[in-house]
């Protein structure tokens, strides 16, 4: 290999963005199958890698983590995080918000206050990202949630109708600027009327370009606008616009659509390469190239980097992928990167176990429970009472990635300390479920309450239809008529909250939150247990005692 073509194969590397885990040791990784070891980490820097996105571990080894890739690096890379909900999301010691969709409950009742939290929302993320070393964030989501049945935007999107989210974002994009901060709206040009997981399958969408310039491209044309840095694509097919590949394969959407038509010139990504929803069809090795032709500037989580580097190598030698759009995708990239400043190794030096507080200050803790605060519903605020024969049934997507429900949490200790024995389902456990439609929950199976039914549900991905058959409105419906529920409390979907209050007597305490964080499940717990608080207190140290010791 000549000079030539070895400075060559380290550019087109220079395009590709791979996931790695936030702990700094192979053995800790809890996604070997997405996250690269270090050892073949460290060859790609050496060939020229363009950036990691990390996952896992605490806002503390992200810091170690940064650095530790500017040492390995001769040139500056993108780090960049799926932070849509803030540090705290992802990384522990960082502030997690309620998701975006809580900002949408309160512009409905007072568009002003929702715009203020949208900017400090941004420039939370953007200052905590900063400080971790992030350089990138993914976010925010552009997409609008029309379809109710979404399994993977919900509330992750910022509203369900174009010019809430274009307001909000733009507030949201303002803040995080601010903070010397990337930013990417996604998932273009709109995954939010979908009915089916790009993580899992291909979705389809039956929209032609009159309905999408008035209503799914009008966030992302603002973001634009507002001089958004990169877009993320994504894995969805149009069918009336490209009928044989995805958006984030066709020259239809990318180079036509969001280039000419859109006039975008920033930084163009595509989402995740080794989703189903391409790999099922496509190699590492044709999905690269074909995103590439496609215009995309940045290849995204690819299965396998190196045949996906090798792939695009060849493509260019070949004559197939062009010099110049090689070189055009670099420029864009080099010119984002010159805006941010590479974390330091002596930033990182200068932080010791005593400044941890560094990452998140007193004043992102009291905004993240303003969120909360305001973005709860409640339908009846009466009191719950003690039940020595209680049951606090607790509803969730899986109890492995479950942070919101480790010990102590008060959707377990505040109920308990009322009396109620707390039973967890998730898909995993024995199913509660009889097959009479009318009268589906098994009582035999789970007791006989009365109970607290708590339901932690939202858009996951790989979820995919798993919740659609879940009868919890029959199961409302069953308790009432046996007079046997005497709370009801949703955490994550709105929707599944606003099907369920439709068939709720008048009288039956209940209460929603967007957030599923400890902090959100006590803050919407608290006011229905007042009555019972000298008890709660006892019950909750007790209970704390026990788990401690």
């Amino acid at each position: 290999m000549t000079s030539e073509e070895r400075v060559l194969r380290k550019e087109i590397a220079g395009l590709f963005i791979v996931r790695i885990s936030g702990h700094s040791h192979d053995h800790q990784r809890n996604y070997p199958q997405w996250e690269l070891n270090n050892n073949d980490l460290k060859k790609l820097i050496d060939d020229g890698l363009g950036g990691v996105i990390v996952w896992g571990g605490s806002s503390l080894e992200i810091q170690k983590r940064s650095n530790d890739i500017n040492k390995w690096s001769s040139k500056p890379m993108f780090f960049c995080a799926d932070v849509e909900e803030g540090i705290g999301q992802r990384f522990d010691g960082g502030t997690w918000l309620t998701p975006p969709m809580a900002l949408n409950h309160i512009y409905k009742k007072d568009p002003q206050k929702a715009l203020i939290f949208a900017q400090r929302y941004g420039q939370c993320i953007g200052k905590q990202a900063r400080r971790c070393g992030i350089n990138l964030v993914l976010g925010p989501i552009c997409d609008i949630n029309s379809n109710k049945k979404n399994p993977v935007i919900n509330v992750r999107a910022w509203g369900e109708d174009p010019l809430t989210v274009s307001n909000l974002i733009s507030k949201f994009y303002k803040g995080i600027s601010k903070e010397g901060v990337l930013s990417c709206a996604k998932h273009f040009p709109g995954h939010g009327d979908t009915d089916s997981d790009s993580h899992l399958v291909l979705p389809e969408i039956d929209h032609d370009l009159n309905r999408l310039n008035n209503f799914e491209l009008v966030p992302f044309r603002k973001a634009i606008d507002l001089g958004i840095e990169s877009i993320m694509t994504a894995h969805i097919k149009l069918k009336n616009l490209d009928q044989h590949y995805p958006a984030s394969l066709s020259k239809k959407v990318v180079r036509q659509l969001l280039r000419k038509d859109l006039k975008f010139e920033g930084l163009i990504l595509t989402d995740a390469l080794m989703m189903d929803a391409i790999s099922k069809k496509y190699n590492s090795a044709e999905a690269a190239v074909l995103a590439f032709e496609a215009g995309a500037d940045i290849i995204l989580m690819p299965e396998n980097p190196f045949e996906a580097i090798e792939a695009i190598y060849q493509a260019t030698i070949s004559g197939r992928i062009s010099i110049e759009q090689i070189k055009e995708s670099l420029d864009r990239k080099d010119k984002l990167l010159s805006k941010v400043a590479s974390p330091s190794i002596e930033s990182y030096q200068k932080i010791t176990l005593d400044r941890l507080e560094d990452i998140e200050e007193k004043k992102d803790r009291s905004f993240a429970k303003e969120l909360i605060i305001n973005s709860l519903e409640v339908h009846h605020n009466g009191s719950i009472t003690n039940h020595s024969a209680g049951i606090n049934f607790i509803r969730i997507d899986s109890s492995i990635n479950s942070r919101f429900l480790s010990q102590p949490a008060p959707a377990i200790i505040i109920p308990e300390a009322a009396g109620y024995k707390t039973i967890v389902h998730d898909p995993m456990s024995i199913s509660p479920w009889d097959e009479n439609q009318e009268s589906p929950l098994s009582l035999d199976r789970i007791g006989r309450g009365p109970f607290i039914i708590q339901l932690f549900s939202r858009g996951n991905p790989f979820r995919g239809d798993k919740d659609k058959n879940e009868p919890w409105k029959q199961a409302i419906k069953q308790l009432q008529s046996q007079n046997l529920l005497n709370g009801l409390f949703v955490y994550g979907n709105p929707y599944l909250w606003e099907e369920l209050c439709c068939c709720l007597k008048s009288t039956i305490p209940a209460g929603y939150s967007p957030g599923q964080m400890r902090e959100a499940q006590e803050e919407l717990l608290k006011g229905f247990f007042q009555k019972e608080k000298s008890v709660t207190r006892v019950s909750q140290d007790k209970l704390l005692r026990e788990f401690t010791d």
